[in-house]
C-alpha cells in the first residue's frame, strides 16, 4: 500500500506508544497503540500470571502488572508454529530460537543439504544459548557468516593453528571459544591462545625488521615457554598476556632505538642502557627489564651490563577508615548490580585483584551449615555476614545465566567475563580497586602472620611479608592461636 503524502503515512501509522509515551510506528493495538520496541519487549516477558496463576508469556498488561494474553483479552497468537513454545514471533510465525536454528543449519550446510556431521554440537549449542536475539545479531555479520561457512565445508580447518593465521582475528577468537566449550576443539587456555593469535600477527609486520629474528627467538623461547608452563598449573590472567605483549613491543623499540643509533645488542654498551633509562618513562623501564635479562644471560649482549635499578613508586593510600565506609557502600543495594557489588566486597575485604576473581567458579563458593567460604588458598576463607549473603545471591544469578560454565562472573560463550571489564564496572560504582586491595592486604598482615595471609588468600609470602613490615607488623605482637580462627 502506497501513501500518497507523509501527513497520511504518519497519521495512519505513527502515534504515541501507550507504554513508553514515543510517537513511534505501530506494532500493535491491545490496550492502546503500542510500539515496536514495547511490542517485542512484552513478547519476551515471562513469569507466572496473576491473573489465571499459569507460568507463560506475559504480553498484556492489567492494572499495571504483565498477564497473559487471554487475561488480557489478546487475540494475537503467540505460539511458534514449529516448537509450539509462546515467544516473540519472526517471519513464518517462527520464534527467535526456531529461526537462528535454520539459519545456522544453512551456514553449516556441507553442500549435502545436511548439517557438516563435525559441527552438529556447535549448532546444539548454539540454539540452547540464553538470548538467542544476540545470537540472531551475531549471525548477521558478514564476518561470521563466512567463518561459519568456511567451517563446514572444510576452507578452514578445526585446529587451532589455523584460528591462529586467519585475518579476521577477533571474530575467529570468538568462534573458537565457542568450539572448545562444545568440544570440538580441544581445551586451551583462552589468553595464551590469544596472545599467540597477536604474536602471530605481530611478527608478520615485522617480517622486514632488521632484528626480526632477535624478536622471534625472544617471543618463542623465553616469553611462550614461560606463559605455557603458568598455564599448565592455573590460568592465565588478562594481565599476564598484555604484560607480555607490552614486553615484546618494548624490545621492539629498544631494538629500533639502536639500530636509529647505529648500534646492536651485540654491540650494546653500558652507556646506551644509562641513555635509554634516562630518557624514558619508569613504566617503559619496567616493560623492556626482561627482555634485557634474556639477551644478557643468553649471551646477545655483553655479559657486564648491569641493568639501572627500578624506583617503585606508590600511589595514594586508602585508609581504613575509608575502607570500612567503602564496605558499606558495596551493601547498598542501589549501589550496582549484585555481582558486582560481590566483586567490590572481595576487593576490599581479601584484597583480590578482578584477574583473579573472574577465574573463581560457583564450586570455590562453599556454603556449609552456617558458614559460607570462597576458595582463594588453603584453606577456604570465611565470609562474614552481611558480605555472605551478597555473594550467594552472585553465586545463584551466575548458575541461572551461564549456559556451559559454572563461572562466577560468566562472560561470553562459555567464558569468564574479561577483568577489565570487571574492574571497570566495580569503579564505576565508585570503588577505587588498586587502593581498596592494598589497603585491605595491610590490614589483613596486621592480623595474622604474612605467610598465613599469602597461603589463605593466593598471595606470595614475600608480597605480604614486604606489607607487614610496611605496616610496622611483627609476628611477637600475634596471639599464638590468632591465626587459626
Amino acid at each position: 500500500m502506497t501513501h500518497r503524502t507523509r501527513e497520511q503515512y504518519e497519521r495512519w501509522h505513527l502515534g504515541e506508544c501507550v507504554r513508553c509515551g514515543r510517537r513511534a510506528a505501530k506494532s500493535a493495538n491491545w490496550e492502546g497503540l503500542i510500539c515496536r520496541t514495547c511490542c517485542e519487549k512484552a513478547a519476551r516477558t515471562f513469569g507466572t500470571c496473576p491473573g489465571c496463576g499459569i507460568e507463560r508469556l506475559l504480553p498484556g498488561r492489567h492494572d499495571g502488572a504483565p498477564v497473559c494474553r487471554d487475561c488480557a483479552g489478546i487475540t494475537r497468537d503467540f505460539h511458534c508454529d514449529r516448537c509450539g513454545n509462546e515467544a516473540h514471533l519472526l517471519g513464518h510465525r517462527l520464534c527467535e530460537r526456531c529461526t537462528l536454528s535454520d539459519q545456522l543449519a544453512e551456514l553449516l550446510d556441507d553442500g549435502t543439504g545436511r548439517i557438516a556431521p563435525g559441527l552438529a554440537p556447535l549448532h546444539a549449542m548454539l540454539i540452547q544459548m540464553p538470548r538467542p536475539k544476540s545470537r540472531l545479531i551475531w549471525l548477521r555479520r558478514t564476518t561470521n557468516q563466512t567463518l561459519l561457512a568456511d567451517l563446514a565445508d572444510g576452507t578452514l580447518p578445526l585446529t587451532h593453528e589455523a584460528f591462529h593465521r586467519h585475518p579476521e582475528w577477533r571474530t575467529a577468537a570468538h568462534l573458537r571459544d565457542l568450539l572448545m566449550a562444545c568440544g570440538l576443539l580441544p581445551e586451551r587456555d583462552g589468553r595464551l591462545l590469544r596472545f599467540e593469535s597477536w604474536l602471530h600477527r605481530r611478527l608478520a609486520e615485522l617480517a622486514d625488521h632488521p632484528h626480526q629474528q632477535t624478536l622471534e627467538h625472544f617471543a618463542a623461547w623465553h616469553q611462550l615457554p614461560r606463559l605455557r608452563a603458568r598455564a599448565t598449573h592455573k590460568p592465565l590472567t588478562d594481565s599476564a598476556g598484555n604484560h607480555a605483549a607490552q614486553h615484546f613491543n618494548r624490545a621492539h623499540e629498544f631494538l629500533t632505538w639502536l639500530h636509529h643509533n647505529q648500534s646492536d645488542l651485540a654491540q650494546l654498551t653500558q652507556a646506551h642502557l644509562d641513555r635509554w633509562h634516562a630518557t624514558h618513562p619508569p613504566h617503559e623501564q619496567r616493560s623492556l627489564r626482561g627482555f634485557l635479562t634474556w639477551a644478557i644471560n643468553t649471551g646477545r649482549a655483553p655479559r657486564h651490563l648491569s641493568l639501572p635499578r627500578l624506583h617503585i613508586t606508590e600511589g595514594r593510600r586508602l585508609t581504613q577508615h575509608r575502607r570500612l565506609d567503602l564496605l558499606r557502600r558495596v551493601l547498598d543495594e542501589t549501589a550496582g548490580p549484585v555481582p558486582v557489588r560481590a566483586a567490590a566486597s572481595l576487593m576490599l575485604l581479601y584484597a583480590q585483584p578482578a584477574s583473579r576473581l573472574v577465574q573463581l567458579t560457583t564450586d570455590d563458593v562453599l556454603h556449609e551449615a552456617d558458614d559460607v567460604l570462597i576458595r582463594l588458598g588453603d584453606p577456604p576463607t570465611p565470609i562474614p555476614a552481611p558480605f555472605s549473603d551478597l555473594l550467594l545471591r552472585a553465586k545463584n544469578a551466575s548458575t541461572d545465566n551461564s549456559s556451559t560454565a559454572s563461572w562466577l562472573f560468566p562472560g561470553r560463550a562459555g567464558r569468564p567475563l574479561h577483568s577489565r571489564s570487571l574492574a571497570d564496572q566495580v569503579r564505576r560504582m565508585g570503588i577505587p580497586g588498586a587502593a581498596g586491595r592494598v589497603a585491605a592486604l595491610r590490614q589483613l598482615v596486621l592480623q595474622a602472620p604474612a605467610p598465613v595471609i599469602a597461603q589463605a588468600l593466593g598471595f606470595h609470602d614475600k608480597t605480604t611479608t614486604r606489607l607487614a613490615a610496611e605496616a610496622g607488623g611483627a609476628w611477637n605482637r600475634y596471639a599464638p592461636d590468632d591465626h587459626r580462627r
